[in-house]
């Protein structure tokens, strides 16, 4: 982990952007006190989504019904919504 004051972050901020990306954690601080941490984004593959999926309960009888009902309210006509202003 790393600390570095805001000025020496807004100076280089495409600097720790790369050691952000080579996975560093980077603290920042204002005044000797620390104000954010940036890390590497998490990577989301996936098995991610089937390890979420699984634990979700499956769609119940009326998930087909409701779709149906959404898809049948959808129009491709571009009305002004303002007109009836």
């Amino acid at each position: 982990m790393r600390t570095v004051s805001a000025t020496e972050a807004s100076r280089r901020f495409s600097d720790l952007l790369d050691a952000i990306e080579a996975g560093d954690t980077v603290t920042v601080t204002r005044g000797n006190r620390p104000i954010a941490e940036i890390r590497p984004a998490p990577h989301r593959t996936g098995r991610d989504l089937r390890a979420a999926l699984a634990t979700s309960p499956p769609p119940d009888d009326r998930f087909a019904a409701n779709i149906a009902d959404a898809v049948a309210n959808l129009t491709d006509e571009e009305a002004d919504p303002w007109a009836d202003a």
